[in-house]
C-alpha cells in the first residue's frame, strides 16, 4: 500500500522490538520477517545486508524489489527509484515492480518518464486499468499543474513554516469554534513514544497551536491529556459543539500484530477524558481517522472492513437516537471506494460534500484530494472530482479542513519545497476584485461630463446607478459570475464647463460579463453624449418641392436642386425616433424652417405642414405617443444665413447650397417630465432635467 505512513497514521500497530543488525546470522530471514511486519525502516537494512549473501539471481531480485518497496513505504521516493530499477534489471518476475517505477516517477513529477513506465506495465499486464489509468493520470496532472485562469488556479497554498517541523506534521483539525486553534499530529521531537520501526521517527503524539490576536501561530505544543500515551496516536477531531474528540490510537504489544482503533473523549473542563473505544470497532481491523458531522449524527473514517472495495475504503457510521450508540459501519460505495486505498475523510458543513483522499482515482501523485457530493437520496452516485493543482502535487495530499463555510482552511502535504517529510499547508480562495471604469464626455469637445447617471443591469435583474465626478469619470465594483449591461442617463444635473442645458443620451450600451473569469479584471467604457442647445439639429428631412410630403426618392435626388444626396426624410426621422427611444422622459417641438425665397405668408404655412409631417410620421408609423411631440414652424424667420450674405455668393450652386442650409428641421426639447402612462411598473428612477433657454430667441447656438 502507498506511502502507507501517512495514510494509516503508521497503518498498524508494530511489535514493539528492534531488530540490531550486527547480533543476526540471516539477514534474509529477519528481513523477510521485518518487512512483514512493515517495519519499512529496519528492513532496509536487513535486506541490504542480506543482499551480499545471497548468491541465487531469483533471491537476489526479491530482495531489490522489497528493498523498493520498503523505501517506497516510508516515502523515500530517490531510494524506491534506484532499487526498484535495479529490481527490474535483475529479471525481478512480477511486472508490478514497473507499475510501482512508475508510481514513485509520478510522485516526483516526472510524468514524461512516467508515462514510459505505465505503457511498459500495459504491455505486460494489458488487462489491469492500472497502466492506463496511470498514463491518462500523468497527462491530466501535466495538464493541471500547467493550467492557468481557472477556478483552481486562484487557490493561495502556502506551508506553514512557523509550526511545520523537519518531521512529520499533519492532520490538522480546529480545536475550537472560531477556528483560531488547530491540533495536529506530528513526529517532532519531544512525543512520548520511542522510535518508530516503520518509519525511523519518533512515534506521533498530538499537538496544539494558537492564533494570537496579530495573527500568528504559536509554537505548537504537546497536548497534556490522558489521550496521549507512549503509543502512536493522531487523527484528532473535534465536533462542532467542542464536547467531543475522536482519535485514532495504535496499541502495541511485544510479538504481537496489533490494529489501529477509533477512541472518543468527552471534555473535562480545559482538558480532555480517557479515551473511549468506539463499539464498532474490530481488534483484527484497522479504523482511522474518524470525523463528525456537522449534526453530530454521522461519523466518517477509513478502515479495512471486509465487504469493502479492496485496499482502505470510506465508511460511515450513524448514532442510533434510541440506543445513543454507533451503528455498524456502512461502506459509502463504488463511486467513491476503489481497489486501491481512500482515507481521510472531512464531511463539510453542508453536510453533503465530502472530502477524502485517494491513491487510484486519477490524480497527480501519490494521494490525491477530492471531493464529492450525495444526491437528493443522500448517495454518493457522481464520480468524485480532483481538486487539480495547487491543492495536489505529485507528493501525497491529505487531511483537509475547511474554515466553517469559507473556501479557507488546510491540508498535509509531501510535495516539494516543504520543511519535513509531511508539513500542514493553509489554503484560502482570494476574492476576485472586478472594477467598471470610464468616463462620460461631450461627443463636441471631448469635454467631460459631470453629475451623468450611470445604469447598471446585471443578470440577476438587479439595477444600480451612481453618477460621474466632475472629471466625468465613473467606477463601480462588480460582482461575480455576473453579466452587466451599463448604460447612460442624464437629468438637470447632468452638464459640462461649456454645456449648461444638458445632454441627451444615446443608445450606446456596453456588455461585459465576469462570468468563468478566473483572475482579477478592469473593465471601461465611455460614453460621448450629445449637448442640448436651444436649436438641436438632426440628418436633413427633406421634402417634395414646395410640399410638405415627405421625400422618399430611390435616386436619391433633392427636386429643389438636382442634387444627390445620401439620405431620405424617412431615414432622417428615423434618427430622431431612436433618440426619443435613448430619452424616454423627453417631449420635443419639431421645428421647421424655411428659406427666404417666395412669399412669407406661404412659407410659414408650408413650414407649419411640414413640421406636422415629421409628428404624423413618427406617431402614425413609429407610434410615438403625440403627447411627447409638438409642431411649430417658423418660414422664414429664422435664417441662419442672411439673404446679405447668400447674395455675395458667386455662383447659383454657391447661393443654392446656403438657401439650403436655411432649409432645416430641426428640434428643442420642450420638457423632460414625460411619465408613459402604459409603461410597465419598475424601480428604474425617471430623471427630469429641466430645459433652460428662451424659446423664441433669435439666437441659435
Amino acid at each position: 500500500m502507498k506511502n502507507l505512513k501517512k495514510l494509516a497514521l503508521t497503518t498498524t500497530a508494530i511489535l514493539a522490538f528492534v531488530f540490531s543488525v550486527s547480533a543476526q546470522k540471516n539477514y534474509l530471514k529477519d528481513a523477510d520477517v521485518a518487512y512483514e511486519n512493515h517495519q519499512y525502516f529496519n528492513a532496509i537494512e536487513l535486506y541490504k545486508q542480506a543482499y551480499t549473501k545471497v548468491k541465487k539471481a531469483d533471491a537476489k531480485a526479491k530482495i531489490l524489489f522489497r528493498t523498493a518497496n520498503s523505501y517506497q513505504q516510508i516515502n523515500d521516493l530517490k531510494g524506491a527509484e534506484t532499487y526498484y530499477t535495479k529490481a527490474i534489471k535483475a529479471k525481478y518476475p512480477d511486472p508490478v515492480a514497473i507499475l510501482n517505477l512508475a508510481d514513485v516517477l509520478k510522485a516526483q513529477q516526472r510524468y514524461p518518464e512516467a508515462i514510459v513506465e505505465y505503457n511498459n506495465y500495459k504491455k505486460e499486464m494489458p488487462s489491469d486499468p492500472r497502466g492506463e489509468n496511470g498514463v491518462k493520470s500523468c497527462e491530466l496532472a501535466q495538464q493541471w499543474k500547467d493550467a492557468k485562469n481557472t477556478p483552481e488556479t486562484r487557490l493561495k497554498v502556502e506551508n506553514m513554516a512557523l509550526i511545520n517541523s523537519k518531521e512529520s506534521d499533519f492532520a490538522p483539525a480546529y480545536s475550537d469554534k472560531k477556528y483560531n486553534a488547530l491540533y495536529f499530529t506530528s513526529t517532532r521531537q519531544g512525543a512520548q513514544g520511542t522510535i518508530d520501526v516503520t518509519t525511523g521517527q519518533n512515534h506521533s503524539d498530538l499537538y496544539e497551536t494558537k492564533l494570537d490576536k496579530n495573527g500568528k501561530w504559536s509554537t505548537p505544543v504537546a497536548l497534556v491529556t490522558t489521550a496521549v500515551s507512549k503509543m502512536n496516536e493522531g487523527g484528532a477531531y473535534v465536533s462542532k459543539k467542542g464536547d467531543l474528540m475522536f482519535m485514532t490510537r495504535c496499541p502495541e504489544a511485544k510479538n504481537k500484530q496489533l490494529k489501529c482503533q477509533i477512541y472518543v473523549c468527552k471534555k473535562q473542563g480545559p482538558s480532555w477524558g480517557d479515551p473511549v473505544l468506539l463499539p464498532f470497532n474490530i481488534d483484527t481491523v484497522s479504523f482511522r481517522h474518524a470525523v463528525i458531522s456537522n449534526d453530530g449524527n454521522t461519523l466518517y473514517f477509513d478502515s479495512r472492513l471486509q465487504g469493502g472495495s479492496g485496499g482502505n475504503d470510506i465508511w460511515m457510521s450513524t448514532m442510533d437516537s434510541k440506543a445513543k450508540e454507533w451503528g455498524q459501519p456502512v461502506n459509502l460505495g463504488s463511486q467513491i471506494n476503489t481497489s486501491g486505498n481512500e482515507g481521510y475523510p472531512y464531511i463539510a458543513d453542508d453536510n453533503k460534500t465530502l472530502y477524502f483522499s485517494s491513491d487510484t482515482h486519477l490524480g497527480m501523485g501519490g494521494l490525491d484530494l477530492f471531493k464529492a457530493e450525495r444526491d437528493a437520496s443522500g448517495k454518493f452516485s457522481k464520480a468524485p472530482e480532483n481538486l487539480k493543482s495547487p491543492m495536489n502535487s505529485a507528493g501525497d495530499d491529505f487531511g483537509i479542513i475547511f474554515e466553517g463555510k469559507k473556501m479557507k482552511g488546510y491540508f498535509t502535504s509531501t510535495r516539494e519545497g516543504g520543511k519535513g517529510s509531511d508539513d500542514i499547508y493553509s489554503f484560502v480562495l482570494p476574492p476576485l476584485n472586478f472594477n467598471l471604469t470610464g468616463t462620460v464626455v461631450s461627443e463636441e469637445n471631448n469635454e467631460p461630463i459631470a453629475n451623468a447617471l450611470i445604469h447598471l443591469k446585471g443578470s440577476s435583474g438587479d439595477m444600480y446607478e451612481f453618477k460621474t465626478g466632475p472629471d466625468g469619470k465613473y467606477n463601480y465594483k462588480l460582482k461575480e459570475n455576473t453579466s452587466y449591461e451599463v448604460t447612460v442617463a442624464t437629468d438637470k444635473a447632468t452638464t459640462s464647463q461649456s454645456f449648461k442645458l444638458g445632454f441627451l443620451a444615446n443608445k450606446d450600451m456596453g456588455k461585459l460579463t465576469t462570468v468563468d473569469e478566473n483572475e482579477s479584471k478592469d473593465f471601461v467604457k465611455d460614453f460621448a453624449l450629445t449637448p442640448v442647445k436651444a436649436e438641436i439639429r438632426f440628418p436633413q428631412v427633406l421634402y417634395a418641392l414646395g410640399k410638405a410630403e415627405l421625400l422618399v426618392d430611390p435616386t436619391g435626388k433633392d427636386p429643389s436642386n438636382d442634387t444627390h444626396v445620401p439620405l431620405n426624410s424617412k431615414d432622417s426621422l428615423n434618427f430622431l425616433y431612436q433618440t426619443l427611444i435613448d430619452n424616454p422622459g423627453i417631449v420635443i417641438e419639431l421645428q421647421a424652417h424655411t428659406d427666404s425665397r417666395g412669399n412669407d405668408a406661404k412659407n410659414q404655412i408650408l413650414s407649419e405642414e411640414r413640421a406636422k409631417s415629421c409628428v404624423d410620421y413618427l406617431v402614425n408609423e413609429k407610434k410615438i405617443p403625440i403627447a411627447r411631440l409638438m409642431s411649430k414652424g417658423w418660414g422664414e424667420k429664422k435664417l441662419l444665413i442672411k439673404d446679405v450674405v447668400i447674395n455675395k455668393a458667386k455662383t447659383k450652386e454657391e447661393k443654392n447650397a446656403l438657401h439650403q442650409k436655411n432649409r432645416r428641421t430641426v428640434f428643442r426639447i420642450v420638457n423632460w417630465d414625460y411619465v408613459d402612462p402604459n409603461a410597465p411598473k419598475s424601480d428604474k428612477p425617471i430623471y427630469k432635467p429641466q430645459v433652460k433657454g428662451d424659446e423664441n430667441s433669435e439666437d441659435v447656438e
